[in-house]
C-alpha cells in the first residue's frame, strides 16, 4: 500500500483529465461522429436504374441498321490482276504454237501458263509429250487432260538417231588459234631486280602480286622515300598476313649497294609532309613540330631521342632517312 498511492497520484498527474477537459473530448468526438454520418444523411436518393427499357430500344435500333445494310462479306473478294481469258473447247494443238492467253484458254492459270512459255523458249521447243509432263507445277490431272490433243510424239527419239554435235571445239588441229586470255602468264624463271626502281609491270611479273598490290607498293616507296631493304615491304598492311608474298619479294628483288633514300626533312618540313612519311603519320609530326619550335632545329640524330614518344625501333627505322 506504501508504493500504490505515490503510483496512483503520479499516474493521475500525468494522465489524468480535467473535468473541463473531459466535457471538451466529448464534444468533440460527437462533431467526429457528426462529421462521418453527415455524407448519408445530406446525400439525395438516386433513382433505381431499369436496364430493360434501354436494352428493348437498342435491340430495335440494331435491327432497323440491319435492316437498312445490304448484306456484305467481311472480306471482299480479291481482284485479279490478271483479264479472264475465255474458255475453248479441248481440240487437237501444237503447244509450240500457244502463247500465255493460249494456254490459259485451255483451263491453265496465267502462272503455270507463263511457266510453260518460259520452259518451251528455255529447251528450244517441245518435241514429245514427256517433255510437257516433265514441267514443274503441271499436275498429273492437268496433264492426263490435255494429253490426248498434243501433238507430238509420246516420248523423245533415240539418242542413236541424232548426230551428237559438241558445244566445244575439237583441238584436232595444231593450226588452231585458241582465244588468248586476259591474264598475263606469270614468267617461271625470273630474274631479280631493283626495287627503288621497278615499275607496276615488272613487279606484276611475281607470282601472287596483282595489279593493285604492285601499285600499293609503288605508292608506299614515293612516300617512304625509298626501300633500303626489300623486307621493309612486310610493313604495308596487306602483306602482314601474307608470308608468302614477302618471301617472293625478297627472292625476285634487291636494294642497291650503297643506296641512299631520299632525305627526311626534319628540321624544315612542315607538318603537312612530315606526316605523309610513314614512320611518322599525324601524331609523331605534330609532335616533332612542336618540339622543334620550342628548342630550335636538330643537329643531330640522337636529337630525336630527346622526343619521349619515339621509341627505339622507330628511331632505329628512322635513323636512314635522317640528314643534317
Amino acid at each position: 500500500m506504501l508504493f500504490i498511492t505515490p503510483l496512483r497520484r503520479a499516474v493521475r498527474r500525468h494522465f489524468g483529465f480535467s473535468r473541463t477537459e473531459t466535457n471538451g473530448f466529448a464534444v468533440l468526438l460527437l462533431l467526429l461522429l457528426a462529421l462521418l454520418a453527415a455524407p448519408l444523411l445530406l446525400r439525395p436518393a438516386l433513382p433505381r436504374y431499369h436496364s430493360a427499357q434501354d436494352r428493348r430500344a437498342l435491340n430495335q435500333l440494331t435491327a432497323e441498321l440491319a435492316a437498312q445494310r445490304p448484306a456484305a462479306r467481311r472480306y471482299p473478294p480479291r481482284q485479279s490482276r490478271y483479264p479472264a481469258v475465255p474458255q475453248v473447247a479441248l481440240a487437237p494443238f501444237d503447244p509450240n504454237t500457244l502463247d500465255e492467253a493460249g494456254w490459259q484458254a485451255r483451263g491453265l492459270p496465267h502462272f503455270l501458263a507463263r511457266r510453260l512459255v518460259r520452259y518451251r523458249e528455255v529447251i528450244g521447243g517441245f518435241r514429245a509429250k514427256e517433255q510437257v509432263r516433265k514441267a514443274y507445277g503441271l499436275s498429273p490431272e492437268q496433264y492426263a487432260r490435255l494429253a490426248p490433243y498434243l501433238q507430238l510424239p509420246e516420248t523423245l527419239p533415240a539418242r542413236s538417231d541424232q548426230p551428237y554435235t559438241s558445244r566445244y571445239p575439237r583441238r584436232d588441229s595444231a593450226r588452231r588459234e585458241w582465244p588468248k586470255s586476259r591474264f598475263v602468264s606469270k614468267p617461271r624463271n625470273l630474274q631479280p631486280f631493283d626495287l627503288n626502281v621497278a615499275d607496276t609491270t615488272q613487279l606484276m611479273q611475281i607470282r601472287g602480286v596483282g595489279r593493285r598490290l604492285a601499285a600499293r607498293l609503288v605508292d608506299y616507296r614515293e612516300r617512304l622515300g625509298g626501300f633500303t631493304s626489300p623486307g621493309q615491304a612486310a610493313e604495308i598492311y596487306v602483306l602482314r598476313d601474307a608470308p608468302d608474298l614477302v618471301d617472293s619479294l625478297r627472292k625476285y628483288t634487291f636494294v642497291r649497294a650503297g643506296y641512299q633514300p631520299a632525305p627526311l626533312n626534319v628540321n624544315g618540313g612542315a607538318f603537312e609532309e612530315l606526316c605523309q612519311h610513314p614512320y611518322l603519320g599525324k601524331r609523331l609530326a605534330r609532335v616533332l613540330v612542336a618540339y622543334r619550335a620550342q628548342h630550335g632545329p636538330f643537329r643531330e640524330p640522337a636529337d630525336l631521342r630527346q622526343i619521349r614518344i619515339i621509341d627505339d625501333e622507330t628511331y632505329q627505322k628512322l635513323l636512314p632517312y635522317l640528314r643534317f
